[in-house]
C-alpha cells in the first residue's frame, strides 16, 4: 500500500472532526471588533476620563518646570491606568449588558450598540455641564429633550468633551498658581539680594519639587483626579 493510501485511510478512520459554529457570524463579529479597535484612540479621548487626566498631569509638569520629567510615556501610562480605574464600573456594565450577549449570539449588533451606549451616556452626562448640553442642542437645531427622553450621543459626546476641557483647565489652574507663587517669591528674593545673574529657575525648581514631595503631591493630585469623577 502506498503512503498516500495509508494517509487517506488514517484520515477516514480518524474520529476528529472540525466544525464551524455560529452560522457564519464569527467572521462578521471579528470584522466589527477590529473596526471598533481602529477607532479605539478616538473613543479613548472622546468618551472616557483620559482627556481630563492627561491635561491635568500636563499642567502639573509645566508648573513644576521639570521640562520632560516625568517623560511623556510615563504620563500617558499613568493616565491610561487611572482611566482604566475610573472607567472600570462603566466597562463592566458595557460588557455585561452588551458585549457578552453579542458574543454569545443572544443579541444583534444594532441592539448591542444601543445597550453599550447606555452606560457610556450615563457616565458622560454625570460629568457634563447643562450649559454645554444646551449649546449643542441649540447649534444642532434639535428640540430640548423632555423628561425621560434619551439624549442622542451626537449631542452628549461634544458637550462632554467641552465640559472635560473646562474642568481640566480649571484643575490645572489651581495646581499652577501655588507653584507660580514660588517662582515669584524666589525671583523677588534673588533681586533683593542683588543676585541678578542667578537664573530664578535654578533655585525655584528644587524648592518646588521639595514642597511638592513634602505635601505628598502625587497622592493628592491622583486622589483629586479620581474623586472628581464621583
Amino acid at each position: 500500500m502506498s503512503l498516500l493510501a495509508v494517509a487517506a485511510s488514517a484520515l477516514t478512520d480518524s474520529p476528529i472532526s472540525i466544525s464551524v459554529q455560529g452560522g457564519g457570524s464569527a467572521p462578521v463579529k471579528l470584522f466589527l471588533l477590529f473596526t471598533a479597535l481602529s477607532f479605539a484612540t478616538a473613543l479613548l479621548v472622546s468618551v472616557t476620563s483620559f482627556t481630563r487626566i492627561i491635561i491635568v498631569l500636563g499642567f502639573l509638569r509645566q508648573a513644576l518646570g521639570t521640562q520632560q520629567l516625568p517623560p511623556n510615556q510615563v504620563l500617558l501610562g499613568l493616565a491610561l491606568v487611572l482611566s482604566f480605574f475610573v472607567m472600570q464600573p462603566t466597562a463592566t456594565r458595557v460588557y455585561a449588558d452588551a458585549l457578552q450577549p453579542y458574543l454569545e449570539d443572544r443579541m444583534g449588533h444594532v441592539e448591542a450598540l444601543e445597550k453599550a451606549s447606555g452606560p457610556l451616556r450615563d457616565f458622560m452626562l454625570r460629568q457634563t455641564r447643562d450649559a454645554d448640553l444646551q449649546l449643542f442642542y441649540e447649534v444642532s437645531g434639535r428640540p430640548r429633550p423632555t423628561a425621560g427622553e434619551v439624549m442622542p450621543m451626537s449631542v452628549v459626546m461634544p458637550a462632554f468633551m467641552i465640559s472635560e476641557l473646562t474642568t481640566s483647565f480649571r484643575m490645572g489652574l489651581f495646581l499652577y498658581i501655588p507653584l507660580l507663587l514660588v517662582d515669584v517669591i524666589v525671583a523677588t528674593l534673588l533681586m533683593s539680594m542683588g543676585m541678578m545673574m542667578v537664573p530664578p529657575t535654578l533655585i525655584a525648581l528644587p524648592v518646588k519639587v521639595a514642597l511638592f514631595l513634602m505635601a505628598d503631591g502625587w497622592r493628592l493630585v491622583v486622589s483629586s483626579l479620581v474623586r472628581s469623577f464621583g
